[in-house]
């Protein structure tokens, strides 16, 4: 029982207070919490909205997280979610590759690059701005298409350079 009695007989019963803690208020806390974080955690990833085209290529695994290029129905070029000029493309992911160079260890790849098209844009438009990005000298671009099934988008069709690479 939480509160025993001090003394013996019906006079002078005192209560001792109780010494445990009730989490009940905690778990309801961290149970709204944890809600809120899934509902809010699909909505972070991306943020500019596309149509993209679907694939039956599988994912592949990462082990950082890839720089994502988005040409939106406009025409407009994103690097995640902050808008860029052509001119401006190449010197931005230089710029953000020498920041991850200086933070990592020698010897890892350089971080890839991927490219997200609406499926109404013109085929002409992203493959200039893949052009643009390989001619910068950069090397791990790809493509990204949507799953059949609604999974998280793939990389299509990796490109190096002028090949191809498998």
């Amino acid at each position: 029982m939480a509160g025993g009695l001090m003394g013996k007989g019906g006079r002078g019963r005192r209560y001792r207070p109780m010494a445990e803690i009730n989490v009940t208020p905690l778990v309801d806390v961290m149970l709204v919490l944890l809600i809120i974080f899934m509902v809010a955690a699909p909505m972070m990833t991306s943020g500019v909205p596309l149509d993209l085209p679907r694939t039956q290529a599988s994912p592949i695994n990462q082990e950082q997280e890839p720089i994502t290029i988005s040409v939106n129905p406009e025409g407009k070029i994103f690097i995640q979610e902050t808008e860029v000029q052509l001119e401006e493309l190449v010197p931005r992911l230089r710029a953000i590759s020498e920041a991850q160079q200086q933070g990592q260890a020698a010897g890892q790849p350089e971080r890839r690059i991927f490219v997200r098209g609406d499926r109404g844009i013109s085929y002409g438009r992203i493959m200039e701005v893949m052009g643009n990005i390989a001619a910068g000298g950069f090397t791990r671009v790809a493509l990204l298409a949507e799953q059949p099934a609604g999974a998280a988008p793939a990389p299509a069709a990796p490109a190096q350079g002028p090949r191809r690479q498998r």
